[in-house]
């Protein structure tokens, strides 16, 4: 069973449909009792730092997801939700991320065009999971944040600076684009993360369904 969280501020539907299509079962849930039973998480996001943290840990998700991490369920955060994996924002100055990877998260110079939407390229920077053949992927952004570099980097996008599109770091992942809604290059990088290793323990029964 694969988890999407549902914190209200993620692309919860099409993120559905493209696992769906890749063969998974899965719940969209914001059950921190679901978010522990899972085989693998993806965490999606799309809005401000602070509201989605907010609303993260008001809905006690934060010790689950942190937890599930711990026992070895891959996670892959999604646009914002790649963003929250790091230990804060400067959308949102004093604001805790999850921490699970070290670093910050910056805003686009001044005079640069923010957001960033559209169809741009994602130069893997060394091989692993998202990226086993070390291809070039072309890849749809909407964001207006960025980390700029990072011990986790795994693909770097040009976007008037180069910047940090793809993170991994043990079994956790994270992706600035949206891969649900980037066609063949978008499905090949789901799949390859689905193979990750870990998070194989059964799912629990009786789990509500939720989905947007």
């Amino acid at each position: 069973m694969i988890i999407v969280v549902d914190y209200g501020m993620g692309n919860l539907r099409n993120v559905r449909r493209a696992l769906e299509e890749l063969g998974q079962e899965v719940l969209v849930t914001s059950s921190p009792a679901d978010v522990v039973k899972g085989q693998k998480i993806i965490l999606p996001g799309v809005g401000a730092f602070g509201e989605a943290v907010r609303r993260i840990d008001a809905l006690g998700l934060r010790g689950p997801v942190l937890h599930a991490v711990g026992q070895g369920t891959p996670l892959l955060g999604i646009c914002l939700g790649m963003q929250l994996l790091f230990n804060g924002s400067e959308e949102s100055p004093g604001v805790a991320g999850l921490g699970l990877i070290q670093g910050e998260v910056v805003k686009f110079n001044a005079g640069q065009k923010v957001p960033h939407i559209g169809w741009n390229d994602v130069v893997p920077t060394r091989r692993s999971q998202l990226f086993p053949d070390e291809r070039q992927g072309v890849f749809y952004f909407v964001h207006s944040f960025y980390l700029a570099d990072s011990v986790a980097t795994l693909g770097r996008t040009s976007y008037g600076v180069e910047f940090t599109s793809a993170v991994g770091q043990g079994g956790v992942f994270g992706v600035q684009f949206h891969p649900e809604k980037s066609q063949a290059d978008g499905m090949r990088l789901l799949g390859n993360f689905l193979m990750a290793p870990g998070g194989n323990r059964e799912y629990g029964l009786g789990a509500s369904k939720k989905e947007h």
